[in-house]
């Protein structure tokens, strides 16, 4: 499906009916899902910063996947631990295996065989690998259910990606740090407020400190909504943490039959 002058559009949301059915008939099989969510993301990003990333990841996975189409994103998500900053929205988890469900199973009455999840939003993966079993269950045999579960790979490989361009990878802590910062300044960059950019916690962020945030709230580790240091942000450092990202998910969608 090509748009005069264009690109190969994926998003089906773009698509009229009719197109979207000639390419589950000419093999486009495979339906991409982003989570996302609305929440804060310190004094220089805005709260759409999660959902700007999904919707990217998804269109690079799928154009790599090559017989893929992307739903639109789902764009709150599981965010408690940012209610004590102004503006955050959040749902609870089984309102978004709800969604996902209710999504997933309309998929598969149009033809699809297979759907690829993934978060933009780092706090959607325990809840993810929580309703995956029972997504895959409910959806079978129609549906293969691809969930990718991993946030800890992701945080390594934007370290990676801020520490191969700059040195940086102490700077990654996970939320608007200089990676996610980077990925924006790639993705929309008049939406960064440069001058505002500033530091917050900058301890170890692992699954024991997620445990403590989800329940105690970010706002108890930094005052300003920061998961590291923004400092050092730069295109670079972005497309590369782009590109990380992408290769994750496509590597495992491919090696679970995507």
């Amino acid at each position: 499906m090509k748009h005069p002058g264009g690109p190969r559009e994926l998003r089906i949301e773009h698509l009229t009916s009719a197109e979207i059915a000639e390419a589950i008939a000419a093999g486009a099989r495979t339906a991409i899902l982003p989570l996302a969510a609305m929440e804060q993301h310190g004094p220089h990003l805005p709260l759409s910063m999660d959902s700007d990333h999904a919707d990217a990841l998804a269109l690079r996975i799928a154009h790599r996947l090559g017989t893929a189409l992307v739903l639109p994103t789902v764009r709150v998500g599981y965010s408690p631990h940012h209610l004590g900053f102004p503006g955050t929205l959040s749902v609870r988890p089984s309102t978004l295996e709800a969604i996902c469900l209710d999504h997933c199973s309309n998929l598969a009455a149009h033809g699809f065989t297979r759907v690829v999840l993934f978060s933009g939003h780092i706090g959607n993966y325990p809840i993810m690998r929580d309703f995956e079993p029972r997504l895959a269950a409910a959806l079978a045999p129609a549906l293969q259910v691809i969930v990718y579960g991993d946030n800890a790979a992701i945080l390594d490989a934007w370290r990676e990606s801020a520490q191969s361009i700059a040195g940086l990878g102490s700077h990654v802590g996970g939320h608007a740090d200089v990676a996610e910062t980077s990925v924006m300044l790639v993705l929309h960059p008049e939406r960064v407020r440069a001058g505002r950019a500033a530091a917050g916690y900058l301890g170890t962020v692992d699954e024991q400190f997620l445990r403590r945030a989800f329940v105690e709230g970010i706002g108890t580790f930094s005052a300003n909504g920061v998961l590291g240091d923004p400092t050092g942000m730069s295109a670079a450092i972005g497309h590369a943490a782009l590109d990380a990202v992408t290769d994750l998910v496509v590597e495992y969608a491919t090696a679970h039959g995507a």
